[in-house]
Order: C-alpha cells, then structure tokens, then sequence
C-alpha cells in the first residue's frame, strides 16, 4: 500500500491552488507532476555536470557521458531489456512510432502487404502507418472495437500473411482500455508479422517486461512517467535495430563520412544524430528510481484500486457514462466519461473553476469518437499521488454542473 502523503509531498506543485481552491490534479495522462528528486536531479545535472557527449576530452565532458550512459542502463533495467543498446532515446513516444514506420516500415513494406492498428489508437500510431503504407503501397486495417472499447480476440483471426507490422496501444488514452498485448503478439508472431507496442500509457503505471511481452519494439514518453517533457524512448530488439536504416542523419550517427558516402555507427547511437537530450535523459533515470522505489507493482495496485471506486461513483450519478472496460483488470488509471447535457468541454471548464484540471475532447482519437457517435468525452486520470478524496471532489463538481446546466 503506498503512502498516499508522502508521496504528495514529493510533489511541490500538489500544494499550490487553482482560483482559490486546492488543486486537484486528474490529467496525468496528459502529463504527469514532477517529484522534487527529478527537479533536483536537473538541477544537479545543469549545476555541476554540464556538457555535450561522446566527444569532450575533459572532465565535464565524461562526466557527462557516464550519466547520459547511466540513463540509458536505467531505462534498460527498467524494461527489462536484454542489452543497453537496444534503449534509444527520442523525444516522445510520437518521435519513437515515427522512427519504427521509417526506419522499418520503409525498409520492409510493399504493395499488398498490411499495417495493423486498432479502432481505438491515438493519433500518433495511426497517422505514421497510414503516411507510410501510402508511400509503399501497402494497406492500414484495423482491429474493431467492442462495446466495452476493448479489442475483441477474435478479431486477431484476421491477420494473415500479408501483415507485416502490428502497430498496438498497450493501454488506451481515451478510454483506458488494457489491450492483452502477449496475445496479440503470438497472434502477429505467427502471421510473421513484427509488433510495436505503444506502451504511453503503461509504462508509467505497471509493471512492463518487454521480453515478457514479447513485442518487438515498444515506446513510450519521459514526461508521462514524472520525468521531464522532451524525453521518450524507443526500445528495440537489437538483431532488428542493426537491420535498419537510421531514421535521421547528421553528426553523432556515423562510423565514418567520405564526400560520397558515409557509414553508420551501431545502435543505440545509429538513431541518435546530433546532440541528445542528456539533461533530460538523466532526469528520466531519476523519475526512474523514484517509481521504482516506491514499486510499479504498488502503483498499479494503488490505481486499480481508485479506477475501481471512481466508476462505482460515476456511475452512480444520473446521466453520467463511463467507456472502457467496466472490470478493473482490464482497466487503466483513465476514466473516461460523459454527462447527458452536458459537452466536455463546458464540463472541463466548470470543474477548472474547483480547482478540479481533467482533459475533456476527443483525446487525439478522432475516429474512435466518430465511431462512437460522440464529440468527445471528459477524462479524469489517476497516477501515485492521487488521493479517493479527490474523487469524491470530482463527482461534486460534476454535481455543481449539472446545477450549472439545470439538470439537477
């Protein structure tokens, strides 16, 4: 069981307020607050340790490179990763889905071959495949939806031989959906297909084993996870990392360069051209040790359980509909909602004025609302330091709307 105050009071912007009232911050899926021992460990880095890599010949410089270095072990710790190099660091999960559809899906797709997403994704790992497979010649399909936003099994019976990448969020932004990715990739394995696992969502809250999962490669982004904005990753299984092209070119990513060709150097650098991100890189390391330290295991327990009593309190209300799957299991920290009479976006607007921060749209999944019939809906979403009591502060705010609106 965590402890829900200590926690807290890693978070200094937990204790400030929002027109006059306490913050109660339920966007963590847009992004997550930072724990004082990321903004130190910055601090630190920029204070004492500043310099580029790979290439200084002096103190500051290795110093440096040996954090940056660390990071990069961390991360593949973290992921149970077999080998650091398999760990590319990238901006974001977006930059990470964008390098995979080049840098592999340039290389492998053809005319009549097919790209699979689901009916659920996010933008980010829909509009990569379908720019690439336009310029290839090759198809997008998608898995359907169910009527809980999850993907049906049987659907994975479509795939056949002409699949040549599966593209696949591990848990849903917009509805918090928990795809069972292990069966997914068997499924693709055995259609000789590759998986990328859009893992935005997950790796900040659960446990994530990517030898366990068995996908292929696997992304995700820093400032999710309470590390700094500007800083995602890229894993890779590193026999296909070495296959690939890089994905940008300049300094940093070569062997060696003559005036008409140039040769690469090997992964992780191959896909890192220029200078990197190592401040951030070191930040995320210490978001990192700050989550493992309190246990992935513990934080998912924490959120099912919250996932669990905030449906239960939705629901309860008159008019309120919760997506996703109504078992916790197969449930991720997002609540996703909306209020008969109520659009989001006025819904996100009075709850701001309690001080309440949700997200309220269409999530950057525009035919997945399409498909549903809806203009989006309200999200409230959950991480470590959330408290049961601002639940309860959502569910009256939500209260004082449907006042607001004459609904009550």
């Amino acid at each position: 069981m965590l402890n829900e105050q200590q926690i807290r009071a890693d978070f200094p912007i937990l204790a400030r307020t929002v027109h006059g009232k306490p913050l109660v911050y339920l966007d963590s899926a847009a992004t997550a607050q930072k724990p004082r021992q990321v903004i130190d460990a910055l601090v630190e880095y920029y204070s004492r340790h500043n310099a580029n890599v790979h290439r200084g010949l002096h103190a500051l410089g290795d110093e440096a490179t040996e954090l940056f270095e660390q990071a990069r072990a961390t991360v593949a710790r973290f992921l149970n990763a077999r080998d650091p190099r398999e760990i590319i660091f990238v901006r974001n999960t977006t930059e990470a889905i964008n390098l995979v559809a080049r840098a592999y899906g340039g290389r492998v797709l053809g005319p009549g071959d097919e790209v699979w997403t689901s009916a659920i994704e996010h933008h980010s790992n829909l509009v990569p495949w379908q720019r690439i497979a336009a310029e290839r010649g090759a198809t997008t399909r998608y898995f359907p939806m169910d009527e809980e936003q999850s993907l049906p099994l049987a659907s994975l019976d479509l795939l056949t031989r002409r699949a040549k990448i599966v593209a696949l969020v591990h848990v849903s932004n917009a509805f918090g959906t928990i795809h069972p990715v292990e069966q997914v990739v068997a499924a693709a394995h055995a259609a000789g297909a590759v998986v990328l696992v859009d893992a935005a969502q997950s790796v900040p809250h659960m446990p994530v084993d990517v030898q366990a999962l068995g996908c292929d490669f696997l992304a995700f982004s820093g400032h999710k996870m309470c590390g700094p904005m500007g800083i995602g990753v890229l894993w890779g299984r590193l026999e296909l990392l070495e296959a690939m092209d890089p994905f940008l070119s300049g300094g940093s990513m070569i062997q060696e360069v003559f005036y008409d060709h140039a040769l690469w150097a090997e992964p992780p650098r191959k896909f890192e051209a220029g200078t990197p991100n190592v401040a951030d890189a070191v930040g995320l390391a210490a978001a990192i040790r700050y989550l493992d330290g309190i246990g992935m295991a513990n934080i998912r327990a924490h959120e099912r359980e919250l996932v669990a009593y905030g449906m239960a309190a939705l629901r309860a209300l008159p008019g309120v509909r919760v997506y996703g799957p109504a078992d916790p299991d197969r449930h991720g920290g997002v609540l996703s909602f909306t209020v008969d009479g109520i659009h989001p976006h006025d819904l996100g607007t009075i709850l701001d004025q309690e001080g309440i921060a949700i997200r309220a749209g269409q999530h950057c999944c525009h035919p997945a609302m399409r498909a549903l019939g809806i203009s989006g809906t309200a999200r409230a979403s959950v991480y470590l330091y959330t408290l049961r009591d601002e639940l309860d502060a959502l569910v009256a705010g939500i209260a004082r709307a449907r006042e607001v609106f004459a609904l009550a």
